[in-house]
Formats: structure tokens, C-alpha cells, sequence
């Protein structure tokens, strides 16, 4: 049900049968329960939902015994639900949100942990972890979209997972869990999807996996896949105006229809080598590619899924994680070594006219930008040539206790260490070679700068069952890190007197940068993080607990001259929650209560000339609600859902920072603070659900099924400052539905699809290039509508898909 907040009333849309129907559902359980009661009698049919195990907590374990919340989707939800992605799985996870620009430039939230920074290179860590099978893959910028096949499931750990996971986990961790190589067999498959969006063009997707036993104890598994993502972006005719010269631009060159048309191809090997019964070695490689040109996002100003863009947009990323897993037994004890290695180049270009237009427009700028001959530039167009490259290292190595002890532990210790050089090549053609970065001919600004961050901890994590229904638990983790960032920042002497090369730190150099004038003292800093569990459990199929946890995130350093480093933060969580089971294990329900405060949250924000800049904002408060229920109401026909409630808001105003100090204000009346307590956190909707209905039947000789999703959530803010959301909007809540239907007979499958069947244009993020004030409105005298991106969820889908599993 989409529910649009009124003048004082609450008005229904017309696509309020969606979630109206869980309503009914839910008023009509007792019947319903009486029905799959009568139907397994009668069928002789069970109606038990499968057990799905998890190795959240670092041993195997029954999802449903595990003390905290936990979203689990396996191997057969990610078929039925048609999951190939990030955006295909998170859409059915409630207390997952996140801010996107493009695939594989994503920030994730959970339980509206979320202050909506802008997810820079040299911004703060995330708060949500991703770990490949045993490995972090978390990045700086974004998380990595993994292609989605041949996965035994996802995992998504919700609440502060710092005592297990570390940094980056703390507002929670979602963990890809791939399938592993099996001596015991030889298996197969294939499956080709082809798609088509509306309003743009066909795709298709080919995959295919097999798993080798070379002897009685070795084995290889090898997946591959392809894939065309079908563009609907166009880039229509559009026309701009320098206010300097009055010189009128267009883009003719460089329209065309569904300009966002990515491609991307990968794979992963993986050996198992099982040297004896006690010890096992895997190593893994996964690899992918991805070529997405153009923009994922439309301006509404220009039309629906319509932009100006007056340059190329391209951003070719690959990145390959290799991975080695070693465990064995010494005596009753687990012991776990877990090693990775992961690279990352990404090669983007970025079409920057619209700084460059309303920066002409606002301040006069383009008077300074000149040719060789001192004379205004008549097209002073700026284009973005990025260059990244990422290393990352971890190593850890943990003990466990056997699983039937009373008390039972894991402990180990661990090692990361990440580092990212930067180059962010601002180049305005024909710029005058006087004015230019030093050495980089064209170049008005340069960031060429290298990133690091360091962390080690060690950690326990321990379980007392004090009686045979209640236990306690626990863990601490102790933990010290170290980051850096060192390099190059700004503009040439000739063009800036403030920034840039007039702050050269004499005797130092950086790779082909002018000079150095970036060597701040490392952020580091020592804690430690906690988690306390009590649970009691009533029956082997009912449990309730309460958890107290807490997280952290490390601080890190402000490339601007004037601006101190930022703080660690720290987020505690208080929760309450229940997981059971009802009707013979044919229902279940499990859901939890929770009241978490964030601590001095890393703010990032843009400042002077858009820099970033990173501050402690004061506290937050995020309390809600979340549940999920799975059904097999007869042994036909299964229902499935789960939702989530946040309270998420400022509980203190966010002052700002003193520009020409670079001091933060502590205090400030409501009048003067930039956001206001009690404003919401951006990227947080206050309720978000799915419900899934699925009922199988024989038809022809076939095992066939329908199915359909319906998935639904408020509106949320794009930004946490007053000002800047005012000038951008707010993201409207919107209501989708899938609907499929399939069949398979022996090793042979087919499926058609309908994602998005209605068309809802739903907002994954809303933006603008550069400071609101300056980039967002609009300027009709030089032909320049308001620079608002709107980066849209994907159109109606229609899509086939046919495979075979051997």
C-alpha cells in the first residue's frame, strides 16, 4: 500500500492493494492456519520449511537458533526472486537502503545507520561491511556489485557486528556465501536470460558453472557468466550559455538513446583439497569486469529518463579478489586461517559542464578561465578523467571450541590493510598552460593522492549455557587503527593564491604530481567494541533474546589545509527480539525491537570550491521494528515477508563549520543550524515491506509455478542539511510488483518475468554535480534547466530465462 502524506491526512494511492493484501492475509491467518493443517492431513503432504544454516557467528548453525537478526536469502529464494544483482537482492531485504550513482559506486545502510555523505575517495569508511565467503571486499567509495550466481546464499547481519567483523561493520555485515567445490560429484548448469526494459533496449545474461572432482579428495569449480544490462537513459539535444562570454554551446555530437547500455563478463575458480579428514585447503580467484558508459540518472527538467550531457560519461572498473582458506583440527578445536588479496582499477571519464555552466553563472568564474592568449574561453567545458586503484590485504586466523560444549568460543585475531591511489584529472580543453596544474597541460585542478588504512584487532566471542533453556553470551574485540592520506590537491600557483600548489611542502614528491601539499599527521587511535546476548529458549522451536552491542567507525583526516581530522563515531544498540516457529515448522515468524544511538557520526559534506569536507555531526537516534515471516500455508501455495519500521533522526542541531577557520560549531539556535534535531536521516524511509506469494502445480508433465512480489516503501530525504534537500526535493515513496511463471521438468527450466510490471518510476538517489546552492537551480537565460539528477530503479522488465542443471 503506498500511503502519501496529506495537509494533515493520510491519503491512499492507487496502488494500495499491495500492501493491503498482507493486511487481509494477516486478519485471515486463523482460517488460513486451519486450511494448511487439513490440506497436509489430507495430502499426506508436509508442510515443514526447510532449515537453513548460517556461519554468522563463525561456526555452522540453524538460522533459526542464532540469537540475533538475521536476513537470510539461499539458494532457492535467489532463483525464485530472480536476484542477478545488488539492487535485485537489497530491494527484498527491509532494513537495507543505500546511495547509489552507478552500478558498483553504491554506499549500503542498515537500520538507517545513514548520514548520506557523498561516498568520496577521501571520505569516511562505510558502516556496513561485505565480506566474499570469508573475505572483506568493503571499499572506500562504494560497494562492489558481486554478479549473482551459483551462490548458496546471502547473508545479512543486522545490528553493530564490530566484536566479529570489525570496523566497517558497524551498522552490520552482508555476507555472499558461494557454492564450494564437492569432491563427492560431478554437477553442471547453464541458464541464458533474455530481457527487455521499457523505454530502452533488450539484454541478455549467460551463466553456466561446473563442478569437477579430479580424485576422491580434490575438486574445481568453475563459474562464468556474461552480461548486456539494457540502457533507458537518453541523451536528448540540449543547448547552454556561458554568462562570461555569452558563447552557446550543444551537445548534438553526442546524442543518443539508452546511453547507460552496460556490459560486464567474470568468473571465479575455486579448489578444494581435502588433505585428510581433519584438514581442508581452498583457494578461490574471482574476477570481474564492467564497462558502463554513460549515466544511470535522468534530469527532470530535461524530461523522464532524459539528460543533457555534452561529453562522454564512461566508468570501466575491474577488480579480481583472490582468496585462500585453510582449516583443519587440532584435537576437539576448529582452527581457521582465512587470507585474501583484492585489486581494483577503475578508469572512468565525467562530463562536469554543469559545474562548469552554474559556476560561470553564479560567481563569474569563467572571466579566469582562459586561453594562452589571457582571452575567456569560449567553451570553458570541464571533463573529469578518474583513475583509481585499490590493494587490499587481510589476514585471520581464529579458534573455535566444539559446538556441544557448554561453554563454547571463537577467537582470533586479525589484519587489514587497504590502500587507494587517487587521480582526479579536472581538464578544461584549451585551458591556458600558464594557468595549469603544473605538469598536466589542460589541467585546472588535480587530485593525485594516496589513501591508506590500516587495521589490527583481536577478539573472543563466548557462549555459557547456564541452564539447557537459557544462555549467555558475549564478545569483545579490541582494535587499532591507522589511516593516512598523502598527496597532492588543488590548483596551480598561478591560478590560486589559497589552494593548490602555493602550499608545495618543500622536500617532498608523490608520483608525477606538481608537489606535496597533503601530510597531515595519520588518524590512530586504540578501543575496543562489545556485545552482550542473553537468550532463553522455551522450545526447540521458540526463542527470545536480548542483545547489547556496540560499533565503531574510525576516524580519518580532512585534505583541506584548514580543517581538522574527524573523530572516531560509535553507534549502541539495545534489542529485543524472538525467532519461532509454528504449525509443525510450516510457519515462521521472527522479528525484533531495537533502540540504537549514533555518537559524533561522521558527516561528509560538500565546503569551498564543493571540497568535501568530513565532520563529527552531534547524535542521531534510530529506533524501530522489523519482522519476517515465511510460510507454506498448504504444500502448494507459500507466502513470504518481512518489513521493516525506523525512527531514524538528528537528536542534536548540526551547526556547520567556521569557512574560514575551519572549526566546527558546537552549538547554534535552530535559526542558524544547517540541520535542525529531530530531522530525519537521509535514506531512511520510515517503513519499507515485500510480500511474496508463490503456488506450484503439475501442468503438462511439468512441475510448473506462479508466482508474485510486491515490495513498497515511504518517502525518504537525499540529504541531511535543511538547505540542501529543500533545493533538491524528496524522494517520493513508490510501490513495485514482480510477477513469474516457470516450470521444470528433470534437469530442464524455463521462467518468464515481469519486474516493475507497472512502470514505477521509484528514486534510488537524487543529486546534483556540485553545492546545491550553485549547481541545483536553475538558469533559464543561458538555456540551463535545474541540474537535478534523479537515478531511477529499473523500468518494466520483461525477461526469459532457460536453464539446465546436470
Amino acid at each position: 500500500m503506498s500511503i502519501v502524506k496529506g495537509q494533515g491526512a493520510l491519503r491512499p494511492t492507487g496502488r494500495a492493494a499491495a500492501l493491503l493484501a498482507s493486511t487481509i492475509l494477516a486478519s485471515a491467518a486463523p482460517g488460513l492456519a486451519h486450511a494448511a493443517t487439513a490440506a497436509a492431513a489430507a495430502t499426506g503432504v508436509s508442510t515443514t520449511i526447510g532449515e537453513i544454516v548460517v556461519t554468522a557467528e563463525k561456526r555452522a548453525e540453524n538460522v533459526q537458533a542464532v540469537p540475533m537478526s538475521i536476513q537470510v536469502m539461499d539458494s532457492r529464494t535467489l532463483t525464485k526472486l530472480n536476484v542477478v544483482n545488488f539492487e535485485d537482492y537489497t530491494k527484498f531485504l527491509p532494513s537495507v537502503t543505500f546511495l547509489t550513482y552507478a552500478p558498483n559506486q553504491t554506499t549500503v545502510y542498515i537500520r538507517g545507520v545513514s548520514d548520506g555523505g557523498n561516498a568520496i575517495h577521501s571520505g569516511p569508511q562505510p558502516v556496513v561491511g561485505m565480506y566474499l565467503d570469508e573475505q572483506p571486499i568493503t571499499t572506500i567509495d562504494g560497494n562492489l556489485d558481486v554478479h549473482v550466481y551459483d551462490m548458496a546464499r546471502i547473508e545479512v547481519l543486522e545490528g553493530p557486528q564490530g566484536t566479529l567483523y570489525g570496523a566497517s561493520s558497524e551498522a552490520g555485515t552482508i555476507r555472499l556465501i558461494t557454492n564450494q567445490p564437492n569432491p563427492a560429484h560431478f554437477a553442471a548448469g547453464w541458464d541464458l536470460t533474455g530481457d527487455y526494459v521499457d523505454h530502452g533496449n533488450a539484454g541478455y545474461i549467460a551463466e553456466g558453472f561446473v563442478n569437477v572432482p579430479i580424485t576422491n579428495n580434490v575438486a574445481v569449480r568453475l563459474v562464468g557468466f556474461a552480461e548486456r544490462d539494457p540502457g533507458y537513459i537518453d541523451n536528448v539535444y540540449g543547448q547552454r550559455t556561458y554568462a562570461t562570454t555569452g558563447n552557446t554551446i550543444n551537445n548534438a555530437a553526442f546524442v543518443k538513446k539508452n546511453i547507460n547500455t552496460d556490459t560486464q563478463y567474470g568468473g571465479r575458480i575455486a579448489l578444494r583439497w581435502d588433505v585428510n579428514e581433519n584438514w581442508s585447503i581452498t583457494p578461490m580467484v574471482m574476477a570481474q569486469h564492467l564497462n558502463a558508459p554513460g549515466v544511470p540518472s535522468f534530469e527532470p527538467s530535461v524530461g523522464d529518463l532524459k539528460v543533457n550531457r555534452f561529453a562522454p560519461d564512461e566508468w570501466k572498473d575491474d577488480w579480481v579478489q583472490a582468496a585462500l582458506t585453510i582449516q583443519g583440527k587440532i584435537h576437539d578445536f576448529t582452527l581457521t586461517y582465512s587470507g585474501g588479496y583484492f585489486n581494483r582499477r577503475v578508469n572512468s571519464i565525467s562530463d562536469y559542464t554543469d559545474y562548469s555552466v552554474a559556476y560561470d553563472a553564479y560567481y563569474g568564474s569563467g572571466a579566469y578561465w582562459v586561453d594562452n592568449n589571457n582571452n575567456p574561453l569560449l567553451n570553458p567545458q570541464e571533463i573529469i578523467y578518474g583513475r583509481d586503484r585499490y590493494e587490499k590485504e587481510s589476514n585471520e586466523l581464529r579458534i573455535a571450541s566444539p559446538d556441544n560444549w557448554r561453554f563454547r568460543f571463537v577467537a582470533g585475531v586479525f589484519q587489514e590493510r587497504q590502500t587507494h591511489w587517487i587521480i582526479q584529472d579536472y581538464i578544461m580543453p584549451g585551458f591556458s598552460t600558464f594557468y595549469s596544474v603544473t605538469g598536466w597541460p589542460q589541467t585546472i585542478w588535480l587530485t593525485d593522492q594516496n589513501r591508506i588504512d590500516r587495521d589490527e584487532a583481536a577478539y573472543v566471542d563466548a557462549n555459557f549455557d547456564i541452564t539447557p533453556q537459557l544462555t549467555l553470551s558475549g564478545g569483545v574485540r579490541y582494535y587499532h587503527y591507522r589511516n593516512s592520506l598523502f598527496g597532492f590537491y588543488g590548483y596551480s600557483a598561478n591560478y590560486s593564491s589559497h589552494t593548490g600548489e602555493v602550499n608545495c611542502i618543500a622536500g617532498l614528491s608523490f608520483r608525477n604530481a606538481p608537489c606535496v601539499d597533503l601530510d597531515k599527521p595519520d588518524a590512530t587511535a586504540s578501543g575496543e567494541v562489545h556485545r552482550v546476548n542473553l537468550q532463553y529458549k522455551f522450545n526447540p522451536d521458540a526463542l527470545v533474546y536480548f542483545q547489547y552491542a556496540t560499533g565503531f567507525r574510525p576516524g580519518g583526516i580532512n585534505r583541506s589545509g584548514v580543517f581538522p581530522p574527524y573523530g572516531a563515531e560509535t553507534l549502541t544498540s539495545y534489542e529485543v527480539g524472538w525467532k519461532t516457529s509454528w504449525l509443525d515448522r510450516s510457519l515462521i515468524f521472527n522479528g525484533a525491537l531495537y533502540d540504537e544511538e549514533w555518537s559524533n557520526f561522521q558527516f561528509s559534506f560538500l565546503g569551498p570550491n564543493s571540497l568535501t569536507i568530513i565532520a563529527n555531526a552531534p547524535s542521531a537516534r534510530i529506533y524501530g521494528a522489523e519482522t519476517t515471516v515465511d510460510w507454506r500455508v498448504t504444500p502448494q501455495f507459500t507466502l513470504s515477508g518481512s518489513a521493516n519500521y525506523n525512527h531514524a533522526v538528528l537528536t542534536g542541531n548540526f551547526c556547520g563549520t567556521d569557512q574560514a577557520t575551519g572549526q566546527f560549531i558546537p552549538t547554534c539556535p535552530d535559526s542558524a543550524a544547517e540541520a535542525v534535531h529531530g530531522q530525519p536521516l537521509p535514506y531512511v524511509p520510515k517503513f519499507k515491506g515485500n510480500l511474496t506469494g508463490r503456488y506450484t502445480f503439475p501442468f503438462m508433465g511439468w512441475d510448473a509455478h506462479a508466482q508474485a512480489s510486491v515490495v513498497y516503501q515511504t518517502m525518504t530525504y537525499p540529504a541531511l542539511r535543511t538547505g540542501d534537500w529543500q533545493v533538491l526535493g524528496t524522494m517520493p515513496g513508490y510501490a513495485t510488483v514482480d510477477f513469474a511463471v516457470g516450470a521444470d521438468r528433470g534437469p530442464f527450466s524455463w521462467e518468464l518475468y515481469v519486474k516493475n510490471a507497472f512502470d514505477e518510476r521509484g528514486e534510488a538517489n537524487r543529486n546534483t554535480p556540485c553545492t546545491t546552492s550553485v549547481c541545483a537551480p536553475a538558469y533559464p537565460a543561458l538555456n540551463d534547466p535545474a541540474a537535478t539528477y534523479v537515478l531511477p530503479i529499473r523500468p518494466l522488465t520483461v525477461g526469459l530465462r532457460i536453464g539446465e542443471k546436470f
